[in-house]
């Protein structure tokens, strides 16, 4: 076998999420579901906060910014992963796997701090709101935008070109439903020691710097939530945060489960489980848990329905 990144390996065959023949069917028509519900419901998201100038606001362009990645996140993954429940032997190719990992990487990390900027917009509306127009100005909102997506390509640059200098042996199956990270490593007969210092490290700052993002912004907006009089305006606060936080617990929860677990008392099928939830799961559910149960976005959607009978 060649050194470097020429080895003989040209392509893997990805395992599935599950073995049993049984299951296969009804995995397919639920995933084809899922995946149906989160492009209808990203695409129609951004569509509709384009057409809208009431929703030309920060909120709801980071809105539109999320539903972008998590259209892509799905896409990135669910496609290949319908391909194993309809096929004996899913194949993929190595520059395939390797392009699929890379934008799985950079949306991952871009989901990341975009849950991160949202809590910080809201921290602005809430707490400052005679400055919010100020602070959360256009160039603010792009700087914050374009940052996030330059850095989760840079984090996701560093996992794929340490990955081209390891080696693959012969075995090459990949106990997965894509490729990702840790099951490749399970592959791999050469060093691993610095791209597990890698993906220990970045996994480490990429959840606990957005999350210390998260909850500093929330303990000063439940501070300024409870100083409010009117209960109509508590409960409403309440109901923004609430859907807000039960969606970053999902996303970081499942992430934390999967990546900051040692080797020795992980396992690949409870692996496969908890990243259903951050790469088909939640994609579907933010459209609603973030701007269906919106009335700004449902006034502005009974707009556009009005429009065109007109």
């Amino acid at each position: 076998m060649a050194n470097g990144n020429h080895c003989t390996v040209t392509e893997f065959f990805l395992a599935g999420l599950s073995e049993k023949q049984e299951l296969q069917l009804p995995l397919f028509f639920l995933f084809i579901g899922i995946y149906l519900i989160t492009v209808a419901g990203n695409l129609g998201m951004i569509t509709l906060i384009g057409l809208s100038s009431n929703l030309h606001t920060p909120m709801y362009f980071f809105l539109s910014s999320l539903s972008f990645i998590d259209f892509c996140q799905s896409t990135v993954v669910t496609p290949k992963m319908l391909v194993s429940f309809v096929k004996e032997k899913n194949l993929i190719s190595y520059p395939g796997c390797m392009a699929q990992l890379y934008f799985f990487i950079t949306f991952g990390i871009a989901e990341c701090y975009t849950l991160a900027v949202m809590a910080y917009d809201r921290y602005v509306a809430i707490c400052n709101p005679l400055l919010y127009n100020v602070t959360m100005s256009c160039q603010m909102y792009c700087s914050l935008v374009s940052g996030v997506y330059i850095f989760a390509v840079f984090c996701a640059s560093l996992h794929i070109g340490f990955m081209f200098r390891v080696q693959f042996c012969k075995f090459d199956v990949i106990n997965h439903y894509f490729c990702d990270l840790l099951p490749l490593l399970k592959l791999v007969y050469s060093n691993t020691y610095i791209n597990e210092i890698l993906i220990l490290f970045l996994g480490t700052m990429n959840i606990f710097v957005p999350m210390l993002t998260i909850i500093t912004s929330y303990i000063s907006i439940i501070a300024s939530i409870l100083r409010i009089r009117s209960t109509d305006g508590k409960s409403k606060a309440f109901s923004t945060c609430s859907s807000h936080i039960s969606a970053v617990a999902i996303f970081y929860g499942s992430a934390a489960f999967m990546y900051l677990q040692p080797s020795s008392v992980s396992s690949m099928d409870q692996g496969k489980v908890s990243s259903v939830f951050y790469t088909t799961v939640v994609p579907m559910l933010n459209p609603l848990i973030y701007s269906l149960r919106n009335k700004d976005v449902s006034v502005a959607l009974k707009k556009i329905i009005k429009r065109k009978k007109s």
